[in-house]
């Protein structure tokens, strides 16, 4: 049998047993050759000796990589020999037999090697880079979240209910992936981007709690934090339920567990997780999606400069501050970084003010009257060392922009600690939002939000600031500046559906279209129900402290969405898309 390594093999000694993996080094001393020998448990020493013709001879052929199998002795290694960094460090195994399973031909990049190749090259060759101790680590920590999760939400009788993969287009703020269909000829398949209406109407079908690990698929350009094409989401509803506290209720234990027993981090709050509102947020972090473990909020300092003279300030609709603590040691380079990316989203500047012995240095304090510094020095709190940089313009843009400067100080100044998990649920999410693309009202979420006041709170909407006005039961978890989990009470009545879309122009043929299952199926007695996704990619990415999200997936496509592995996607033969009609 082609055993491996266990927990027990260095109590082995004196017995003969057998081993099989990889070649992770050969060496030859004078007459014996040594040899590691690599499995899913780690390492042990091989040792070949002399005697055996046939054998030693097939020894001297062992190269790198190459997957053999051995029998032979278990020894005690020789006092002063051991190696404390392995487990199997006190034992070797002198080898009597051994057999070439397969050979390998020189590795295109080199797994164990200090100096890793790019990621490109890394991704080409994906099955050698798995190889890597940190991603074979990767991949059973994954495994054990998911079984930590899958008990937690068994142990709450939730039912695991699998979806389909072939489902129907719907707007759900992404691009389908379509599906031509052979036997209905013209007509599309979609990947589902979620389970959502599959989850509402298990709520019908009378499923109390449901949950599963559901593929989710969306056609949006790759980043840092996301994947492009598919990703995972533990997607969960319960029934009879009316108030998102209760779903954030019912979930918090779980993702403490995960950061503190599963990652092993500090919760910044700790048995708490705050709730803030989404107009807080933007308010004071810039962000929907707020990094809490450092402070540096946005001060409000309009009514401040309400008589300035000092033309940026004037006309602006909104002036803010975030002081950046030791930032007066920033050189002219380092700010003119900053102020890049202030630029880039939306600033035409970066006014800012330094603070040393007692006084305010800056290109535009001159222009500031004594109150206006004082009233600046006062509501930011700065100090000698500090440095206040600010934000004159539109309200979304100044707390875009220094939303985003925000996190580029912490980063700068390293306030991210990763040992340290801040959660939070920022709640009440508009139920629109103005698109600026298409220069008209939009949803903001999704249209399977309850709308807080139901049906009354929106006929009673006429005007569109009324309608921006209107707060959806919608909530999202915020873990280290990351979106990881979103839910909301739903809709589950059809005459409320009927409404929230006829707001933005859509007509009932147009909803039944687009929803019919679930409308007719709400028809029948839907009960109140509401429930949440978390992205576990992203959260598993940052439970384990990594930076990019492609390092904690077996099989990731590249920043371009192709996998160079695979050579996905590719150009399918000509009788193939005659055969779908295309």
């Amino acid at each position: 049998m082609m055993r491996t390594l266990s927990a027990d093999t260095p109590q082995k000694i004196g017995e003969t047993i057998s081993v099989s993996g990889w070649v992770q080094s050969r060496r030859d001393h004078g007459g014996l050759i040594f040899v590691d020998l690599r499995d899913h448990r780690g390492l042990v020493q091989l040792v070949f000796q002399p005697g055996n013709d046939d054998m030693f001879s097939l020894a001297e052929q062992l190269r790198d990589e190459y997957v053999i199998r051995v029998e032979g002795e278990v020894k005690e290694r020789g006092k002063g020999l051991e190696n404390p960094n392995l487990e199997s460090g006190t034992i070797e195994i002198v080898v009597s037999a051994l057999t070439i399973l397969n050979r390998a031909e020189t590795l295109p990049i080199q797994p164990f090697s200090e100096q890793q190749a790019n990621e490109e090259l890394r991704l080409k060759y994906r099955y050698l880079d798995l190889r890597r101790p940190k991603m074979q680590h990767t991949l059973k920590r994954r495994a054990e979240m998911f079984s930590m999760i899958r008990d937690y939400m068994e142990s709450l009788a939730f039912t695991e209910v699998t979806t389909p993969i072939l489902a129907n287009s719907s707007p759900e703020g992404a691009r389908d992936f379509l599906i031509p269909s052979r036997l209905q000829e013209g007509k599309f398949y979609a990947l589902p981007q979620a389970p959502q209406q599959f989850k509402q109407l298990l709520m019908v079908g009378g499923v109390s709690r449901y949950y599963q690990m559901a593929a989710c698929f969306r056609d949006e350009d790759p980043r840092a934090d996301r994947l492009y094409g598919e990703f995972y989401q533990m997607d969960a509803e319960l029934s009879f339920i009316e108030d998102g506290e209760e779903v954030r209720s019912t979930f918090d234990p779980m993702i403490k567990k995960l950061a503190t027993e599963f990652a092993g981090k500090t919760l910044k709050f700790g048995d708490e997780i705050p709730r803030i509102p989404y107009t807080e947020a933007m308010e004071r972090y810039g962000s929907d999606k707020p990094d809490l473990r450092f402070d540096m909020e946005l001060i409000e300092l309009t009514d401040d400069f309400a008589s300035t003279e000092f033309g940026v300030f004037k006309n602006a609709e909104c002036i803010k501050a975030i002081c950046v603590k030791n930032g007066a040691g920033l050189t002219r380079k380092q700010i003119d970084h900053f102020t890049d990316i202030a630029k880039s989203e939306g600033a035409g500047g970066l006014a800012y003010i330094t603070y040393e012995a007692g006084e305010a240095k800056s290109p535009i304090a001159k222009f500031l009257s004594e109150a206006e510094l004082a009233a600046v020095r006062e509501r930011t709190g700065a100090q000698d060392g500090d440095a206040v940089f600010f934000g004159a313009d539109k309200r979304t843009t100044v707390n875009a922009v220094l939303g985003r400067l925000r996190n580029e100080f912490a980063r700068h100044f390293e306030l991210k600690d990763p040992n340290v998990i801040a959660l939070a649920w920022v709640i009440d999410f508009p139920f629109y939002e103005w698109s600026e693309t298409s220069g008209k009202l939009d949803f903001g979420h999704n249209p399977f939000s309850m709308p807080k006041g139901g049906i009354d709170a929106v006929k009673a909407a006429q005007t569109d600031e009324e309608k921006l006005a209107i707060v959806a039961d919608q909530y999202d978890m915020v873990m280290n500046g990351y979106e990881i989990c979103s839910g909301g009470v739903r809709n589950h009545n059809p005459e409320v559906l009927y409404e929230v879309f006829g707001v933005l122009g859509f007509d009932k043929a147009y909803v039944e279209a687009k929803f019919g299952a679930m409308i007719n199926a709400f028809k029948y007695g839907a009960p109140p129900h509401a429930g949440l996704a978390y992205g576990v990619d992203r959260m598993f990415m940052e439970l384990m402290s990594e930076d990019n999200i492609r390092e904690v997936i077996a099989f990731p496509k590249n920043g371009s969405g192709v996998d160079v592995m695979m050579n996905s996607p590719s150009v399918v033969d000509p009788a193939q898309l005659k055969e779908l009609g295309l």
